[in-house]
C-alpha cells in the first residue's frame, strides 16, 4: 500500500470566465471543486495506475469534510489527523487564456498538533502492508521546518521507501541531515537551480557535477524533471538521461505529482531502473494530456510508455 502525505490540503476551486472584469461583478456558470494538494494528486494517479492507496495529512473544518467526502467518492482510502482549524481553499480563475490564482495560506498549527500528527503517522506505519510513502508539497504555518525530517526518520526506522517532493527550507533541512535521507527526491530544474544558487540550463555534465555534491549523498534516487526535455536521473552510482515524446499538452499542472505517483508505483513493484524511469515519466506525460489535475487515461499508458527513451550515461 502506498501512503501519500499532504500536510496542507485544499479544495481547489476553478472559475471559468470569458473575461475577468476588475472592480465589477463577474458571474460564473462553470465551477469545479476538487480535493486538492500535491499529495492528493499523487493519490489519484497512483490509484489509476492500480496501486492500493491511503491518503493522510492534516485537515479540519467543513473544507476538510468536503475533501474526505470526495476521496470517498473516488474510492481512495484516507486516514487524516483531524484539527479544529479550517483547511484552505485555492481559487483559479481561468480567463482569456490566462490563469489567475488566489491561494489561501491555510491554518496555522501548533507544536502540539505537529507532535500529535507525528504520533498519528507512526501509527499508520505500524501497518505491515505499507510499502511506499510519498510526501508532497509545503508545510502549514506553525509546523517546524524539520517536520519532514522527523517523518523520514520514522519511515527509515521501518525500512519503508519514501519519495519526497517539496522545496524551500524543509527540503534544505532534509538534504543537510545526516541520518534522515529519503529514498527518492524529485526536484525540477528550477527548484534545483534555486537550491544551488545558480541557473542550471539542463547541461548533463553540469547536472552530474551538482548531484555528486555532499548534500545529495545517501539519497538512492535523484530524479530531476526538465519539462518537455524529459529528466536526468541518478540511481546510486548510475546516471540516466530520460527523453519523452513531443506532445500537444492540454495542461502541465500536476504532471510532477503524476510522476511521483509513477515512481511510487514502480518502487512498490520493485522495478528495475529503466522500468521505474519509464513508468514515472509516462505517468507525467499522461497527466499533461488531461484538463483535470491528477488525472491520467490508463488506456494510453502502453502507447506512451513505449516512446520513453532511457539512456544510461
Amino acid at each position: 500500500m502506498i501512503v501519500t502525505v499532504t500536510m496542507n490540503p485544499s479544495v481547489d476551486i476553478s472559475y471559468q470566465l470569458g473575461k475577468l472584469v476588475i472592480n465589477d461583478v463577474n458571474r460564473v456558470e462553470n465551477v469545479s471543486k476538487t480535493a486538492g494538494g500535491k499529495g492528493l494528486n499523487v493519490s489519484r494517479v497512483a490509484k489509476q495506475l492500480g496501486s492500493n492507496v491511503l491518503a493522510t495529512g492534516i485537515i479540519g473544518g467543513t473544507i476538510g469534510e468536503f475533501i474526505q467526502e470526495q476521496l470517498d467518492q473516488q474510492k481512495i482510502q484516507h486516514d487524516f489527523y483531524q484539527t479544529t482549524k479550517e483547511s484552505r481553499n485555492c481559487i483559479a480563475i481561468l480567463h482569456e487564456d490566462n490563469q489567475t490564482e488566489i491561494l489561501e495560506a491555510g491554518p496555522t498549527l501548533s507544536e502540539w498538533e505537529e507532535n500529535e500528527f507525528l504520533k498519528h503517522f507512526a501509527n499508520i506505519l505500524r501497518d505491515e502492508s505499507v510499502s511506499v510513502i510519498t510526501i508532497s508539497g509545503s508545510l502549514p504555518k506553525g509546523l517546524s521546518p524539520g517536520c519532514y525530517e522527523k517523518m523520514i526518520m520514522q519511515a527509515n526506522e521501518k525500512d519503508i521507501p519514501l519519495v519526497l517532493d517539496t522545496s524551500g527550507e524543509p527540503f534544505q533541512r532534509v538534504l543537510e541531515a545526516t541520518d534522515s535521507k529519503p529514498t527518492v527526491i524529485k526536484p525540477n530544474i528550477s527548484e534545483l537551480s534555486a537550491l544551488e544558487g545558480k541557473t542550471l540550463s539542463g547541461n548533463l555534465n553540469d547536472l552530474k557535477a551538482v548531484l555528486e555534491g555532499t548534500r545529495y549523498q545517501g539519497i538512492e534516487w535523484i530524479i530531476v524533471s526538465m519539462g518537455s526535455k524529459g529528466a536526468f536521473a541518478k540511481h546510486n552510482d548510475w546516471y540516466y538521461r530520460v527523453e519523452v515524446p513531443k506532445i500537444e499538452a492540454v495542461s502541465p499542472v500536476g504532471s510532477g505529482d503524476a510522476t511521483v505517483a509513477g515512481i511510487a508505483a514502480a518502487l512498490e513493484s520493485k522495478c528495475a531502473d529503466e522500468e521505474l524511469l519509464k513508468m514515472a515519466m509516462t505517468a507525467g506525460v499522461l497527466n499533461t494530456l488531461e484538463s483535470k489535475t491528477g488525472q491520467i487515461n490508463r488506456e494510453n499508458y502502453d502507447f506512451y510508455y513505449r516512446q520513453i527513451q532511457v539512456t544510461r550515461i
